[in-house]
C-alpha cells in the first residue's frame, strides 16, 4: 500500500507547477505580466509592486496544475492589483490619483486611453475584455454586483471611444456617424 500511494504521490507531483515552474513563467512573460499590471494599476511603482506580489503568490500557491500556471500567474497579479490599490476595500475605493503623471509618452497610443480610466472602470475593461473573465469572476474578485460589472465595462467603452475621437479627424467621426444606423447610436451614447 505504501509503495503505491508513493508512486501515486510521484506522478501527482509532476502534474502540479512547481517554484520552478513559476519563475520560469515570470521570467517568460514578465512583459505580459507586468503590462497587466501598469494597465491595472495606471502606475509604475505599483505594477512593479503587484509583479513581485504575483509572483511571490505564485511560488506560495498550493497545488496549481501546470496547465493552469499562466492562468494562475495573471490572477495572482490582478488579485494583487486589487488589493494594492485598495479597490477591494470597501465602498471600492481607490487611492485619488489615478495615474503617476509619468505617462505622457505610453505607447501604443491606445494603451494611454486605458490608463486614464477611472480604477473601476478600467479594472473591469481590463478583466472582463482584455483578460475575458466573466462577470461574474469579475463581481467576485472586486467585491461588487454583475451589474456594476457591467455598467462599468459600459462606461469605460464610452470612455474609451471619446479617447479614440480624440486624435481622429473631425470630418471622418462625421462620416462614420452618419452612416450607422439609428438605433446603434442609442446603445453606444
Amino acid at each position: 500500500m505504501k509503495i503505491f500511494n508513493a508512486r501515486q504521490s510521484a506522478a501527482q507531483v509532476g502534474h502540479y507547477a512547481a517554484a520552478a515552474d513559476f519563475c520560469q513563467l515570470f521570467r517568460r512573460e514578465v512583459n505580459g505580466l507586468y503590462l497587466l499590471a501598469f494597465l491595472l494599476t495606471a502606475n509604475r511603482s505599483l505594477a512593479e509592486k503587484c509583479f513581485v506580489s504575483g509572483l511571490e503568490d505564485s511560488l506560495n500557491a498550493s497545488r496549481v496544475f501546470k496547465e493552469w500556471a499562466h492562468i494562475w500567474a495573471r490572477r495572482m497579479v490582478i488579485q494583487n492589483a486589487v488589493r494594492i490599490t485598495g479597490l477591494h476595500s470597501e465602498g471600492g475605493n481607490a487611492p485619488s490619483s489615478d495615474h503617476d503623471g509619468n505617462d505622457v509618452s505610453i505607447q501604443p497610443p491606445e494603451l494611454a486611453g486605458i490608463v486614464h480610466l477611472p480604477y473601476f472602470e478600467r479594472f473591469v475593461f481590463v478583466m472582463s475584455v482584455l483578460e475575458r473573465y466573466s462577470d461574474q469572476g469579475c463581481a467576485l474578485l472586486l467585491n461588487c454586483t454583475r451589474g456594476e460589472v457591467v455598467a462599468g465595462r459600459i462606461r469605460a467603452l464610452q470612455e474609451l471611444g471619446r479617447w479614440a475621437k480624440r486624435d481622429v479627424d473631425p470630418a471622418t467621426i462625421n462620416a462614420v456617424e452618419q452612416s450607422r444606423p439609428e438605433n446603434v447610436g442609442t446603445v453606444l451614447d
